[in-house]
């Protein structure tokens, strides 16, 4: 047995559905990789890595070209906030990633960027109907779990807000077509995200204190 057969294979049956190895382990890192990014721990991006590279096989096993094309963006934009948290781990005074509020020109550049690529993503699934089985759902999911990736790269506490808006549509649609595993780790992710997103926001704002002394 290979370990893409593996990967493939049932784990455990739960609400009435089959849940597979990739799915369960690429859950848990997932949720993992979200806890290490709330922590501010550049470990964040290898465990996204791990989990991208762990679905892309399963997906590539399964002959699911549109679920592998998705997963190999995901590893590409975690090796690109891997290097942009190497090279900003400094600017915090506890050798983690120092985090703000984005500018209001960044806030428009994520907000338009998202916008624009849910509609390409979602055209091309509505085109491609192999690609997606439930296409516009799906692609606003997958575009802003990149754009929440970009924001967390830059260290913006606008990260967790991408989450949360993501959550908002993936939990309702996970147990909606069925998918109460998955729905139960959405809500998981739901707790994380406000979790984090009060830390982040906390400490950017302790951070703004100090610069608002300096200036006056």
């Amino acid at each position: 047995m290979t370990a893409l057969t593996w990967l493939n294979g049932e784990a455990f049956t739960a609400f009435g559905q089959h849940i597979l190895w990739s799915d369960m382990i690429g859950n848990i890192i997932g949720l993992a990789a979200l806890a290490l990014g709330w922590r501010r721990s550049i470990l964040t991006w290898p465990a996204q890595l791990l989990s991208g590279v762990i679905l892309v096989g399963a997906y590539a096993s399964a002959q699911l070209s549109g679920g592998v094309g998705k997963q190999l963006l995901v590893i590409g934009v975690a090796l690109w906030g891997w290097r942009q948290w190497q090279r900003g781990r400094q600017q915090a005074q506890d050798g983690s990633i120092a985090v703000r509020f984005a500018s209001r020109q960044e806030r428009g550049v994520l907000l338009g960027g998202t916008v624009l690529g849910t509609l390409a993503v979602g055209g091309l699934f509505t085109a491609v109907p192999e690609l997606s089985w439930n296409p516009w759902p799906d692609a606003y999911i997958f575009v802003g779990t990149l754009a929440a990736m970009v924001a967390q790269a830059r260290g913006l506490v606008e990260f967790w807000f991408a989450w949360l808006l993501v959550d908002l549509v993936g939990v309702p649609l996970a147990f909606s077509s069925g998918l109460v595993f998955s729905g139960f780790v959405y809500v998981i992710y739901l707790a994380l995200v406000l979790w984090g997103m009060r830390d982040w926001w906390l400490r950017s704002r302790a951070a703004a204190v100090p610069l608002e002394g300096a200036a006056a």
